[in-house]
């Protein structure tokens, strides 16, 4: 008996050390989106997300052979349940390519009912996501909430349809939609220890106020680009979390930089850099309107925020770079000389300060040289605040690429 009992031992402990080990690897995202309430104008149009499907498009950055789809109901007043929730390939518009559909499970099921306020994560999905391509999440939706958490600015077009079309080549008739909705992150499971991801904490600038809708041109779209261009490389995924009108302390749109920081930065997968380039609107918005005795204030609240993120992610082994603000002359609603006044103070203690690892001087690269306090035409989409495409694209390539190595 003890024979038999030894022996059945051995043959389990040769095939457990028979069986292979696990793969060494990490998961680093290789898309996100910062979440918001969606505003009223920004909800869901007709037919509604109940029983109905939603197609929304994202661009990878880094690619991988295995990858997790995130969803939050962050801002829900109930919970939100989904029938089933699809990755393809996407073949343009609305369409994905035959034979690239995955269905995505979450706790091994197909289903998912999501809280208020909470997040989840699928399982781990074999699926072929190449560098930089468009990848279709389609969910089918049984219930949604009141409260949608939402990215308004998605600059890209997600399309709902009446009905059960979650494996659909094609919608039918979809209603078309320039936001995201309930979708967060993607993440990919790199087996390449160099591997990780910049995350860019910004406001409309970084959103792509000023872009092409579906062009994916902007700026941190553009540096994904060069990143991948470049054979010197690891692999560096890009990470967008810039809200339009956000603010670092309060006011704007969205939850503050401060309140999202953990959230929108220090818990994005595979995070290694961060880029700090936010507080235009804390400027335009709090200068002009305080009291004379107050105004010198804002810019010293601003570094005050910039010095507890950087402290925040260098605790957490995250390198920092802080981005000069760029100029508005010119935008009605934010510019004084007293508004220039803070952004001049604020850039000079972004550039001489010592507190970042690394400084991207934006204001530099897209400053009219015959009044430094204007965007230089060829880059200005028009309101004098915001970038057109040329001046997302200066943006990108004045990055220095040695801060991810």
């Amino acid at each position: 008996m003890i024979g038999r009992v030894l022996i059945s031992l051995l043959a389990f402990a040769l095939a457990a050390s028979a069986a292979p080990p696990d793969p060494p690897g990490h998961w680093v995202g290789t898309w996100a989106c910062a979440p918001q309430l969606a505003e009223p104008a920004n909800c869901p149009p007709a037919p509604g997300l109940a029983g109905s499907t939603l197609r929304e498009i994202v661009r990878a950055s880094i690619g991988g052979r295995k990858v997790r789809l995130r969803l939050s109901n962050a801002f829900g007043d109930a919970a939100v349940s989904l029938a089933s929730v699809h990755l393809a390939d996407s073949a343009g518009g609305g369409e994905i390519r035959r034979g690239s559909d995955r269905a995505l499970a979450f706790g091994g099921a197909p289903a998912v009912t999501i809280p208020p306020g909470r997040a989840v994560t699928s399982d781990a999905s074999d699926f072929d996501l190449a560098p930089l391509s468009d990848v279709a999440i389609t969910i089918q939706f049984r219930n949604a909430p009141r409260g949608v958490t939402a990215h308004p600015g998605s600059r890209t077009t997600s399309f709902l349809q009446r009905g059960d079309f979650v494996s659909a080549p094609a919608l039918p008739d979809p209603a078309r939609i320039d936001h995201w909705y309930f979708i967060e992150g993607v993440d990919v499971f790199a087996e390449d220890a160099s591997a990780g991801a910049v995350v860019i904490l910004g406001d409309s600038i970084t959103d792509g106020r000023g872009s092409t809708t579906n062009g994916n041109d902007r700026w941190p779209d553009l540096l994904a680009r060069r990143v991948q261009a470049d054979p010197a490389m690891p692999r560096v995924a890009v990470l967008n979390e810039g809200i339009g009108g956000n603010c670092l302390i309060r006011g704007g749109l969205g939850p503050t930089a401060l309140a999202r920081f953990d959230r929108d930065v220090l818990a994005q997968a595979g995070a290694r850099w961060l880029i700090v380039f936010e507080g235009v609107n804390d400027i335009g918005g709090s200068v002009a309107a305080r009291a004379s005795s107050e105004r010198p204030s804002i810019a010293s609240d601003i570094i005050e925020a910039y010095k507890l993120f950087t402290s925040r992610a260098h605790a957490r082994g995250l390198r920092v770079a802080g981005a000069t603000i760029t100029a508005f002359g010119g935008f009605s609603r934010y510019f004084t000389p007293e508004s220039e006044a803070a952004r001049q103070q604020i850039n000079h203690w972004i550039r001489t300060s010592g507190k970042f690892d690394a400084v991207i001087d934006f204001d530099a690269a897209t400053r009219d040289p015959g009044d430094p306090s204007r965007l230089a035409a060829g880059y200005d989409c028009g309101d004098h605040l915001h970038l057109n495409p040329a001046g997302y694209d200066r943006m990108a390539r004045a990055v220095d690429l040695r801060l991810f190595r």
